[in-house]
């Protein structure tokens, strides 16, 4: 299933989400901060990540600006529940997939989730199509009956 870190300083929250997502059959890291988090992005592979936006030592823009220069593909979902319309603008500028109010609604995040995810899967299925469509062979010669078989460009 898929991999999920979230990146809280509170606790309480983190133990909630990870209990709801992990009930979702998803896996779930937590990190207690922006830099704890950072390091666990750096050091694992993760299909998306639910990061708060206030907390200390790295907050969460600054969290995602470095994670989108380690992994841009990887969905990065911003939660706070010190946030208001300029801050969700600012995020979803700055790169992130989207931006939840804390409390979080629990239909919207796992909705939310799943929509990352999905595209998570997706940048994957197009990285390995492209790199077959990369492998196939052009023919090379110039003989005649090679040459009547060829289109015109």
């Amino acid at each position: 299933m898929a991999s999920i870190l979230i990146i809280d300083d509170e606790k309480a929250i983190r133990n909630v989400l990870k209990d709801i997502l992990s009930n979702e059959g998803y896996t779930v890291e937590e990190a207690v901060d922006g830099e704890d988090g950072l390091k666990k992005f750096k050091a694992g592979n993760f299909d998306t990540v639910l990061c708060d936006i206030k907390m200390p030592k790295l907050d969460g823009i600054e969290f995602l600006q470095k994670a989108k220069e380690i992994h841009s593909e990887t969905p990065i979902i911003i939660i706070s529940g010190h946030g208001n319309i300029e801050t969700a603008v600012d995020a979803v500028k700055k790169g992130a997939f989207d931006y939840i109010a804390k409390p979080p609604d629990l239909n919207r995040l796992l909705i939310t989730l799943r929509n990352a995810l999905e595209r998570t899967s997706l940048v994957k299925e197009t990285k390995v199509l492209k790199k077959k469509i990369a492998g196939i062979q052009e023919i090379i010669g110039t003989s005649e009956p090679l040459l009547q078989r060829m289109p015109e460009y």
